[in-house]
């Protein structure tokens, strides 16, 4: 869970920021705030933070809140970190393609990481965990449903290639998640099925 925390951080300081790439969840929808009303993006994300967390409270325990604030607080610390020290630059220039490859591979796997071993990484995340739950979708097409609709709202506020790049991203994110939380059901269940041979047929075998 720290592991996913840290490099979703990196991704999100070294692609997304230095690469110019939008933003969706509950970030976007602060900065659509931004832009109408004039409101506070930190504020806004934590007043639809608030409720997401109480509901998760009640539904889903006391130790995933406490996971939750783990990885939100190293998420925060990693990504500080990176904007202070951080002496690399990935700046991909006019190739944004590989940086939304590159941000969805990465990102996606830092989120799953986190939501696999029992965490998330903001009120956005514990959202689309729900909704999963509620609608039967895999929680990374959630998350893409989810980020291409703020994205969308986007449009009238960012630029349109900006736009279709971070949903590229997204979209491929989504997908790792969804691996991502699936590869340790996928093995476990392999190997509850991988029966041993019964003892006439080893007999037979070697008869």
């Amino acid at each position: 869970m720290l592991l996913g925390s840290i490099l979703l951080a990196v991704s999100y300081y070294h692609i997304n920021f230095q690469n110019n790439l939008v933003e969706g969840g509950f970030v976007g929808l602060a900065l659509i705030g931004k832009y109408t009303l004039d409101w506070s993006p930190a504020l806004t994300v934590l007043m639809l933070d608030i409720p997401v967390f109480i509901v998760a409270w009640f539904l889903s325990g006391r130790q995933f809140i406490l996971n939750t604030a783990i990885a939100t607080g190293t998420f925060s610390l990693a990504y500080e970190l990176c904007e202070r020290f951080s002496p690399i630059v990935l700046n991909f220039g006019s190739n944004l393609f590989l940086a939304a490859v590159l941000s969805g591979l990465l990102t996606g796997l830092g989120a799953g990481l986190v939501l696999r071993f029992g965490g998330a990484t903001g009120g956005d995340d514990i959202l689309a965990l729900m909704l999963s739950r509620v609608s039967k979708l895999s929680v990374g097409t959630v998350f893409i449903l989810f980020d291409v609709a703020v994205l969308l709202l986007s449009l009238f506020f960012l630029p349109l290639m900006d736009i279709l790049y971070t949903i590229l991203a997204v979209s491929i994110a989504g997908q790792v998640i969804t691996w991502t939380m699936q590869a340790g059901t996928a093995r476990r269940a392999h190997t509850s099925s991988a029966k041993p041979a019964p003892a006439t047929a080893v007999r037979h075998q070697h008869g």
